[in-house]
């Protein structure tokens, strides 16, 4: 949201992105620290971040949206200033700023909701939470571990820090041309990578469980699964790893990013929760390659929301965007 308030449209999602690229960085760091060190030393080091990051956001502008929000117009054009550069025209952005702020009114009622440019944007960030935890993704991850220990790999360790280099090499690609592939662009070719490479572990792990009578399941088809966790996880890095948490910092009003964060966020760890608790049980009910068979029809599912859901945000300013909702014209 910080990054989305503060960063202009021309580089807004390449900025949103490096969220994504920063988590997936520390996973893999993670993973190979792993490799070497004690969990209480490993906790430590994870400590260290955190606390630098709590530390400069002390020395950091408040948005200008939020002052100006707020009547602060001079703090507003100071902090714009510092962030854009001592000849900005902050005039004139502020002035554009307090136009939308001004059309979206008082505080955040709950009788809001039934205005369509709050409750239209609200349930996009809310289903794009949802159904990126319904791809698998966190089940998968956490599990990656035990996927390949069945998937006869030998050294899974080795195996999930190669995940996490593919994750950081694909959301950085994802950073780079975000701003001008689009949003909707990858997360539609995202959407159709992994459903190529689930439906591909699902026949992996159907094979594996039908080996012919008397002999030994094929090893060489561990191949395929480490192909496939390889192909789902770049696509989800390219695509809907970073982009629904951009988006969610796009099309939500100032005035309701309180509850409206909130609930989108809530919506995310809950389903996280619920797919990663029930995925060991769909692999014991449904069998491993019906639960990832599941998980290819959630990708289609995905793809289809996006196509007739999501509005393109790639070189709109927060203002267009927001207009987009209302049914009106942005400033």
């Amino acid at each position: 949201l910080y990054i989305s308030e503060t960063a202009h449209e021309r580089v807004r999602g390449l900025l949103g992105s490096c969220v994504q690229l920063m988590v997936v960085l520390g996973i893999m760091g993670v993973y190979l620290a792993g490799m070497f060190m004690d969990w209480r030393w490993l906790a430590i080091c994870c400590s260290v971040p955190p606390t630098l990051l709590m530390v400069s956001m002390y020395f950091m502008p408040e948005t200008p949206r939020y002052l100006l929000f707020h009547g602060k117009r001079q703090e507003a054009e100071d902090a714009l200033r510092y962030l854009r550069g001592p000849d900005a025209p902050v005039e004139w952005e502020c002035a554009r700023i307090e136009d939308a702020c001004g059309e979206q009114g008082s505080s955040f009622r709950l009788s809001d909701l039934k205005d369509p440019g709050i409750y239209k944007p609200l349930m996009v960030g809310v289903m794009l939470m949802a159904f990126q935890q319904m791809t698998g993704i966190n089940a998968i991850m956490f599990y990656a571990q035990n996927i390949f220990e069945q998937a006869h790999f030998q050294n899974s360790d080795l195996a999930s820090v190669l995940v996490g280099l593919i994750q950081v090499v694909f959301t950085g690609i994802a950073a780079v041309i975000m701003d001008k592939a689009g949003r909707k662009v990858l997360l539609v070719i995202s959407g159709a990578a992994m459903i190529v490479s689930t439906a591909a572990f699902g026949v992996y792990f159907y094979l594996m469980s039908k080996p012919a009578v008397g002999a030994e399941p094929h090893q060489d088809l561990t191949w395929l699964a480490l192909a496939s966790m390889a192909v789902f996880i770049s696509g989800f890095a390219i695509g809907w790893g970073p982009i629904p948490w951009l988006i969610m910092s796009e099309v939500i009003p100032i005035r309701v990013r309180g509850f409206a964060s909130a609930a989108v966020v809530l919506t995310n760890w809950g389903m996280a929760f619920v797919v990663t608790k029930t995925f060991q049980n769909m692999m014991d009910g449904l069998t491993s390659a019906g639960t990832f068979w599941l998980f290819s029809v959630m990708c289609a599912l995905n793809i289809v929301f996006t196509i007739f859901f999501i509005p393109e945000t790639k070189g709109k300013t927060l203002e267009q965007i927001e207009a987009i909702f209302r049914g009106t014209s942005g400033p």
